[in-house]
């Protein structure tokens, strides 16, 4: 409550709870989306164009997912493989003589804190091409 020199109130202001656990808490799932979104601009995607891409999983693999780590991995593998052979031969190129690139953010909840295992695949929307002068950004058409 704020305060006149002479004790009146002036203005009632109601301050939200900040919790002081990283678990549930909203204001702190924002902020740390943020803080990551930030790393991924400045420090670890290179400045070419990014497409996401959204891979949602059937019920029985997001339990096995959710409880063996090493499956969830070599699932995520198979996923990236595919997707950047796609956009390698979508270039015009060779698994030698192309490259592309992706940042994946695993999901675990939905809204309802329920069980809702799903990726969020942050890939390059193209491929460098390897030449002897260095890296070339070669940009892909967009899916049909």
């Amino acid at each position: 409550m704020l305060r006149t020199a002479f004790g009146a109130a002036l203005a009632e202001r109601l301050v939200a709870y900040s919790c002081k656990r990283c678990s549930f808490c909203p204001s702190r799932a924002a902020q740390r989306m943020t803080e990551s979104a930030a790393v991924l601009v400045d420090e670890v995607l290179p400045r070419e164009p990014v497409r996401q891409w959204v891979l949602s999983v059937p019920f029985p693999l997001r339990y096995l997912f959710a409880t063996d780590p090493v499956a969830m991995g070599a699932v995520l593998g198979i996923v990236y493989r595919t997707l950047a052979a796609h956009l390698v031969r979508k270039a015009g190129l060779t698994q030698k003589t192309g490259r592309t690139g992706a940042v994946t953010l695993i999901q675990r909840f939905g809204s309802a804190l329920t069980l809702n295992m799903h990726f969020h695949l942050l890939v390059l929307d193209g491929v460098y091409e390897l030449t002897a002068a260095g890296p070339r950004f070669r940009r892909v058409a967009p899916p049909t």
